[in-house]
């Protein structure tokens, strides 16, 4: 059965899903509220628990862009004793494992089993796409994307990725998190805070020096915040 959604929810609800299939993040409370108007965030974060309390998305405590879409018929429905016993069961046998990647040493492939600090259990209904891994943020260069110092960053092992989407890139020896921006004669990694520069990446300089050689290790799909 659809499910009945105001005017301005389904508005709200159409962005998160045009969000997602973007960027592969749901938006923050702030960016629903410039792009539909909004006074503030709070007048944001009231509709989507509104939402919540339709089902048509959930609101994950303590995760960044914490926002994760339903279908009608996913919904929990009541549960006997005997089915709710069984609940941790299903939970244990859907939960994800994931490798956390710490700092990563000049040379070396991403999940090198040396850059990796520990596994971590996590849902995965957290995520658009499933992650291969996580990665722990360092630095501030993606702020105002809602990805902090210390965020444990999840990843999809991917060599391609669509402009407008955020990526890990290796930058010669150097592993960087930015949002990535194509032309036709460079590509160009665009921090979210301006207090740094992007960094652009040409086929080659006119004073004959070789570009940093490039690759995309894996799209962003999802935040997790300690």
């Amino acid at each position: 059965m659809a499910l009945k959604l105001t005017a301005r929810q389904q508005q709200i609800l159409d962005l998160i899903r045009a969000t997602i299939a973007q960027t592969g993040f749901p938006p923050t409370r702030a960016e629903i509220a410039q792009t539909l108007g909004f006074r503030s965030a709070n007048a944001a974060e009231d509709h989507l628990r509104a939402l919540a309390r339709k089902g048509a998305i959930t609101l994950t405590a303590g995760a960044s862009r914490g926002i994760r879409l339903n279908t009608p018929d996913t919904r929990p429905e009541p549960q006997s004793s005997a089915s709710h016993d069984m609940h941790p069961v299903r939970a244990a046998l859907s939960a994800l494992v994931l490798p956390l990647v710490g700092r990563v040493a000049a040379g070396h492939p991403i999940l090198a089993t040396e850059h990796i600090d520990r596994e971590i259990t996590v849902d995965p209904g957290l995520f658009s796409q499933t992650p291969d891994y996580l990665l722990k943020v360092r630095g501030l260069s993606m702020r105002d994307a809602g990805i902090l110092e210390g965020d444990l960053l999840a990843v999809k092992r991917s060599s391609e990725a669509r402009n407008g989407q955020i990526i890990v890139a290796r930058i010669d020896d150097e592993v960087t998190v930015k949002r990535l921006h194509r032309t036709s004669t460079q590509i160009e990694l665009l921090p979210e805070n301006p207090d740094f520069e992007p960094i652009i990446i040409t086929a080659g300089s006119d004073d004959g020096h070789a570009s940093p050689a490039f690759s995309i290790e894996g799209i962003a799909v999802g935040l997790i915040r300690t």
